[in-house]
Formats: C-alpha cells, sequence, structure tokens
C-alpha cells in the first residue's frame, strides 16, 4: 500500500526513494543543518514531506550537477531551503543558483560535466568575466620563477614515480 504523498517517510523509506543508502542520509544529516527528521523514542527518524524534496535537492546539486559538500552548503546559506526543495522537485538548477565550471573550488571534476544548454546560450547569471590582472615586471618574474620550480619538482616526482 503506497502512502499518502503528505505522509511522513521511515529512514528506509526515504532512502529507497532517493536510491541512496541510509547512512548517506544520517551522513548528510551532520553536513546540512537544515535537514531535521522528527525523531522518536529509540532515535528513529521521520521525514517530512519538505525534507524529502530538500533531500532530493541537495542530492540533484551534488551527484548530477557536481557541487562538492561546501558548494551545496554555500548555496544552502545564500539560496536558502526552499531555492533547494524547488531543485529537488523540478530536477533543475534555477538560474540565482550558478552552476559550478572546472577551476571552480566547488567543482568534481570527476562528477561528471555540467550540462549546457541545448541552445549553446551562456548560464543565465553568468557571472561578468574579471578585469585582467596587472603585475608589475618583479611579480612576473617571481611568478615565472615559481612556474620553473613547479615544473623541477614535477619532474621529480615523475621520476620518483617511474623508478
Amino acid at each position: 500500500m503506497d502512502k499518502s504523498p503528505d505522509a511522513f517517510r521511515t529512514i528506509s523509506e526515504a532512502a529507497d526513494e532517493l536510491d541512496l543508502p541510509q547512512h548517506v542520509l544520517r551522513f548528510w544529516e551532520t553536513r546540512f543543518n537544515q535537514i531535521k527528521p522528527l525523531k522518536r523514542g529509540g532515535g528513529r527518524r521521520y521525514y517530512r514531506p519538505d525534507d524529502v524534496q530538500l533531500l532530493k535537492g541537495i542530492r540533484h546539486l551534488l551527484y548530477d550537477q557536481g557541487f562538492t559538500i561546501k558548494g551545496v552548503q554555500r548555496i544552502l546559506k545564500e539560496q536558502g531551503a526552499r531555492h533547494v526543495i524547488a531543485i529537488g522537485e523540478t530536477g533543475q538548477i534555477q538560474p540565482i543558483a550558478p552552476q559550478p565550471q572546472p577551476g571552480d573550488p566547488d567543482f568534481m571534476e570527476d562528477a561528471g560535466a555540467v550540462p549546457v544548454p541545448e541552445n549553446g546560450a551562456a548560464h543565465p547569471q553568468a557571472l561578468p568575466q574579471p578585469e585582467p590582472l596587472r603585475l608589475t615586471e618583479n611579480q612576473r618574474a617571481r611568478l615565472k620563477e615559481t612556474l620553473a620550480q613547479l615544473m623541477d619538482c614535477k619532474v621529480l616526482l615523475d621520476k620518483a614515480r617511474s623508478g
């Protein structure tokens, strides 16, 4: 017998609905203070419908969009739980949440590429490009020296790995 959409879910029901192990939900409770299931005697967790939608949004951001936990925490802080719940309901990031890009500390290279709209348009909330950095000759020389040292280190590491 299926439960009403408004019914509370046990951790096993929520985990099944989200296709996640239960321990992941428990772990996320420690990382996202917005996840607050009701706890009854013996520590049994009961997730409200909004809790499940929030978990869906977090799951989508982490697994489908390539955000890190820190990145999702930032979205929750800046945009709020309602925004992430909306992501859970629609499965799409709304324009106010910039998608992580390679090089962004909140992007995980191994989580897959960030989808680009079919029309090839830039993300609606694309940030303006920063001004080019203006360096003095002394700063440029120091950066080049540092780069050369790093390249030397790479050669040594490659030799150590192969030898």
